[in-house]
């Protein structure tokens, strides 16, 4: 009983996965995001140029940090190692439940975890890196624009002064035209009759 359900419903499954699969490489191909090379550079090292599509972003930090373990790694959350004034404002919240607590623990005390969260995302990033590679990135992108909406700018310059000149030559040569034909050739005057004495 059990068994036949199973299959259609696998049969299911694998004709949904396929029109999933089918549909995916439309998508794909819609916009192709060009693609972001990120690294950290020490000292006066040079940042490498970037090369047709790719964008690199280099977060350049002191020579003296070359060799080191990396700040976040450096932290530890060992309880030993934390500040007392921490671990006070820790046991002023041990016993606290009910409205705006974020504990299972009292009417309402479910209410204040967004506010828990928002408080420990805000911890975290003060406490993460201090190379920002989303904003790098977006430093670059916006540098980049910069330089695309200036060839395009020089680029429609040219296009017009290249109109202008053409619509300037065509006009010369209907002018010329023009005159050639309003100006038919110039026919000689009949010569006068020679004058006879009777």
């Amino acid at each position: 009983m059990l068994r036949p359900f199973l299959c259609r419903f696998s049969a299911v499954v694998g004709v949904l996965g396929a029109a999933v699969l089918m549909g995916a490489p439309a998508h794909a191909q819609e916009a192709a995001e060009p693609k972001v090379n990120q690294l950290i550079i020490y000292g006066d090292d040079k940042c490498p140029e970037s090369n047709g599509d790719e964008i690199v972003v280099c977060a350049r930090k002191a020579e003296g940090e070359r060799y080191r373990i990396p700040a976040i790694l450096r932290e530890s959350h060992s309880p030993q190692n934390e500040a007392w004034t921490n671990r006070v404002m820790a046991y002023e919240t041990v016993g606290r439940g009910g409205t705006l607590s974020c504990s299972p623990v009292g009417p309402g005390g479910w209410t204040g975890c967004a506010n828990k969260l928002i408080r420990d995302a805000y911890a975290e990033k003060s406490t993460s890196s201090d190379v920002r590679m989303g904003e790098l990135i977006a430093a670059e992108r916006t540098k980049r624009l910069s330089t695309i909406d200036a060839e395009a700018a020089e680029t429609q310059r040219r296009v017009e002064q290249a109109e202008k000149d053409y619509a300037a030559r065509q006009k010369a040569l209907d002018d010329a035209e023009a005159a050639k034909t309003a100006a038919p050739a110039a026919t000689p005057a009949p010569a006068p009759a020679p004058v006879t004495k009777p």
